[in-house]
């Protein structure tokens, strides 16, 4: 196991650079400048006159995007070897404090969903498996479809109309992650002022993902309990609790957590709509307003640390494999 790890970990490398190499060449291929953004506006107010075509080649010169595309990408691949993601075009702000503000934020909501995914999930995955085709297996998958089908965005809409002071109900805050003078109050305030907070953009990033690894969990709990194995460990007198829960349930976990490598980054991707819609500070608004700005060095950070935590979740399911079934060994 420690040698299979050890040559993911050397695998990484060679994939990062993959993945960083492709976002700098479609980044840099984009129309629009940085600096002429920065100087011109996005209506282009200014005249572009001598004085300033001037102002934007010594601007361009001195952020170094006058050369060649690959010496680009060698010079920002060099500073990244040192944790220098590089300053801001925006904002003259160093990008790795920009990167190390959003970060925690965007990670904790993502751990929190994925926790109360995998935590729903799978026991309404192992409940449908076991009442089959039953009114509350039906019920049940409608919901489930239902909820699927619902875009983040639209259902983020709907809770802040009903449930955010809206038309109707003022239940929930809509805007940030906390209180103006949350920093005043006691821990526990402040804490249940912070949940008060993410509620709904909890519930917005879980419930899709929610509903589909039910899904995958039903399907593989049914074709698990289908099994010889199943059916011999019934014979010997076992209560079907136990053969459910410790029989059945360890060799249907593979296909989820094989989901698992995916929903990371599919999740991280979707907090971009939903921090944009709940203003919340993450890393998915400081992309957005990023690309808005034309910031290549605070996209390009963005986007090598998502790669980064992609991989790094690719790493944990191929272990947690080995975890879940012992039959599986990386020699």
């Amino acid at each position: 196991m420690k040698a299979y790890i050890i040559r993911r970990l050397l695998l990484i490398v060679p994939t990062f650079v993959g993945i960083s190499l492709i976002s700098f060449c479609v980044i840099q291929l984009a129309p629009g400048s940085p600096v002429s953004f920065k100087l011109l506006g996005m209506q282009g107010s200014m005249q572009a006159d001598a004085n300033t075509q001037k102002i934007i080649e010594d601007t361009t010169r001195a952020y170094g995007l006058d050369k060649p595309i690959p010496e680009q990408y060698v010079l920002w691949l060099g500073r990244l070897v040192r944790l220098d993601f590089g300053t801001s075009f925006k904002d003259q702000r160093p990008v790795r404090d920009k990167l190390f503000e959003a970060l925690p934020i965007t990670i904790e909501l993502n751990v929190i969903s994925i926790f109360l995914i995998y935590i729903l999930s799978i026991p309404l995955g192992i409940y449908s498996s076991t009442h089959t085709r039953s009114v509350s297996d039906n019920v049940l998958t409608v919901i489930l479809f239902v909820l699927y089908s619902l875009p983040s965005f639209f259902v983020a809409m709907l809770l802040i109309l009903y449930l955010g002071g809206g038309e109707y109900l003022d239940w929930f805050p809509v805007y940030g992650t906390s209180s103006l003078a949350a920093e005043s109050w006691p821990w526990w305030k402040r804490l249940a002022d912070h949940v008060w907070h993410i509620a709904l953009p909890v519930f917005c990033l879980t419930y899709g993902g929610l509903a589909g690894l039910s899904r995958y969990a039903r399907a593989g709990m049914i074709e698990t309990i289908r099994q010889d194995y199943i059916r011999t460990a019934r014979a010997y007198g076992f209560s079907e609790r136990v053969v459910v829960l410790r029989y059945a349930l360890r060799n249907s976990l593979i296909p989820i957590l094989t989901l698992l490598g995916t929903l990371l980054p599919a999740m991280i991707g979707g907090s971009v709509i939903i921090e944009r819609i709940f203003s919340i500070p993450g890393m998915g608004r400081l992309t957005f307003d990023a690309i808005l700005a034309r910031d290549y060095t605070t996209v390009m950070g963005a986007l090598a640390m998502s790669a980064f935590l992609t991989l790094i979740g690719l790493l944990v399911t191929d272990v947690l494999y080995a975890v879940v079934d012992p039959r599986i060994k990386y020699d």
